[in-house]
């Protein structure tokens, strides 16, 4: 810990809330939205763009060395060894038809390693954050993992999008309910990590990840006591990756089906 991360974290919750209320504002009047659809079930709308610029401006004033890696623009390189990663609606599909299940994802990582997650998802006024080393946080109160003994004790979350195969995610459900297991989707994926660091999923698995969406979710995890697949934050930046992270009990019986499935 440091001052450093310490007031990048406290500016990570100020501005999450903050991007937060201004896509509640567009939320309210999603007939409104322009919605373009980039591929396969991967939507966008002028609220996402305009969240992300306002995440931007609120960094390069804050930070103006750091970098910026987000979803709807070019990126931003970093002189100082920090770059944020910005995600400003996950779950876009839920946010364009009016289910209020999103969220606003910032993440920042420093040599190689996530060091700041906050995830606010507006409609339940929940603020998830952590900080690499000092535990997860739900609203400022401290959140563990379950502590579920097996696959057939709780629900998992499974996430799926348009660049891996369809049949992979298939045949993990089919062999996740031959185990006597549940899966859960809410179509965001940084919020069913954040489920997972609350308790609230038994874990989550995703053949493929972008780092914007699942960055901030990973240290959430680890730091509310679970387990994640060891993976390079700067390589994930570039090329994201698959993504499996649980409750210990359950980590190793997810990632040998991962490996069968994915």
């Amino acid at each position: 810990m440091n001052d450093l991360d310490d007031r990048r974290l406290e500016f990570a919750k100020k501005t999450a809330r903050q991007a937060g209320v201004l896509a509640m504002e567009f939320f309210a009047s999603i007939g409104d939205l322009i919605i373009e659809q980039k591929g396969v079930q991967d939507l966008v709308s002028n609220a996402d763009r305009d969240v992300e610029v306002f995440i931007r401006d609120a960094i390069a004033n804050e930070f103006p060395e750091d970098g910026i890696v987000g979803e709807e623009f070019d990126n931003v390189a970093s002189s100082s060894g920090y770059i944020w990663v910005i995600d400003p609606i996950d779950g876009t599909a839920n946010f364009v038809t009016g289910i209020p299940q999103w969220c606003v994802i910032l993440a920042c990582v420093h040599e190689d390693q996530t060091k700041i997650a906050t995830i606010y998802e507006p409609g339940a006024d929940e603020m998830f954050s952590a900080m690499k080393g000092s535990g997860a946080f739900l609203n400022d109160k401290s959140i563990s993992v379950s502590t579920t003994t097996g696959l057939d004790h709780g629900n998992l979350g499974v996430g799926m999008n348009g660049r891996t195969e369809t049949s992979a995610v298939v045949k993990f459900v089919d062999e996740l309910a031959s185990r006597g297991g549940i899966f859960f989707r809410n179509a965001s994926g940084g919020l069913m990590l954040c489920y997972v660091a609350a308790g609230r999923l038994i874990g989550y698995a995703e053949p493929h990840m972008n780092a914007w969406d699942c960055l901030a979710g990973q240290l959430l995890i680890a730091e509310a006591g679970g387990r994640v697949e060891k993976q390079s934050a700067n390589q994930m930046l570039e090329t994201g990756g698959r993504v499996v992270a649980s409750a210990p009990s359950i980590f190793d019986e997810l990632v040998m089906m991962a490996d069968r499935t994915f």
